[in-house]
């Protein structure tokens, strides 16, 4: 059986690369596998999909494996069980399972990287920004439609 590899989107490679901790960049993420979880994760949450057209030669696709050692693999069985409802998807005995794991959780990280492309767009520091996100997100809905009520501090 082959081991299959999760590829990236050649309009996002360079996103992906930009978001990785490498020679002393600034990038919030240690690993291309680190960068891509965390976009499947974004993409899922946001509930879209993106299929991949032209695949980037640079980064590489990554070793399925990578992402298992890094305990990823939770994530992408997730993903998969979610989206389709079936458990069947989780069979570790069918490649055909495997592979539409691996597509799916491609999807959901391609989505995501859309969305982080335009939520850091014109950011300086990357690492600043997707935590700023992440509290954001974090915290309850508190600044809804209501108006701020100044009388308060009289």
């Amino acid at each position: 059986m082959a081991i299959n590899r999760i590829r990236i989107a050649k309009d996002k490679a360079d996103l992906v690369k930009a978001l990785v901790d490498d020679s002393g960049g600034k990038g919030p993420f240690q690993t291309y596998a680190d960068v891509m979880a965390f976009a499947a994760s974004y993409g899922a949450k946001c509930k879209k999909r993106v299929p991949l057209n032209v695949i980037a030669k640079e980064p590489a696709p990554i070793s399925l494996e990578i992402f298992i050692s890094r305990g990823y693999d939770s994530l992408i069985k997730l993903l998969a069980i979610a989206d389709t409802n079936d458990p069947k998807i989780l069979s570790a005995y069918e490649a055909e399972t495997e592979a539409k794991r691996v597509t799916i959780f491609e999807e959901y990280a391609n989505a995501g990287l859309e969305n982080l492309r335009e939520e850091l767009r014109g950011t300086v520091d990357y690492t600043e920004r997707i935590v700023l996100m992440l509290s954001l997100e974090k915290l309850p809905n508190s600044c809804g439609d209501e108006e701020f009520d100044l009388s308060r501090f009289l």
